[in-house]
């Protein structure tokens, strides 16, 4: 990954981590070892998906530009979709607290899209690759 992916990535991480900490302590004070061992799986699912996700939509940034936004869109459907499911699919569970999880799933979501909208806004990324000039001047 070039340096600036991996800045965005670092500047989307970090504060998804950050809340899932939070997240795992109150749900640990609210619904105990399960509460908080809830939190944390979602935390890491959430910076699982959304980074695997972040990667995909770079990768076809570089390779394919002209699919760039419905690559985007797409791909953030498809990940929204699947935490979804996720969330079904463990709703019923007894290894872990399934309301602790569920919600630190969507805030974690929400902070990750947040933060890496913040990120892209803030990073100075050329739109047009400069031409190199192959003799001088």
């Amino acid at each position: 990954m070039p340096s600036n992916d991996v800045r965005i990535l670092a500047q989307a991480a970090v504060p998804t981590v950050a809340v899932g900490a939070v997240a795992a302590v109150v749900s640990g004070v609210v619904a105990g070892g399960k509460g908080a061992i809830g939190a944390s799986i979602a935390t890491v699912v959430v910076i699982i998906f959304m980074g695997l996700g972040l990667y995909v939509l770079q990768r076809t940034a570089k390779s394919l530009p002209h699919l760039f936004q419905a690559m985007g869109l797409m791909l953030y459907a498809a990940q929204i979709l699947l935490l979804f499911i996720f969330m079904a699919a463990f709703k019923n569970t007894t290894l872990f607290n399934p309301k602790a999880f569920a919600i630190s799933l969507v805030v974690g979501t929400l902070v990750w899209i947040a933060a890496q909208t913040r990120a892209h806004m803030k990073a100075k990324i050329l739109y047009v690759e400069p031409e190199k000039s192959g003799h001088s001047s």
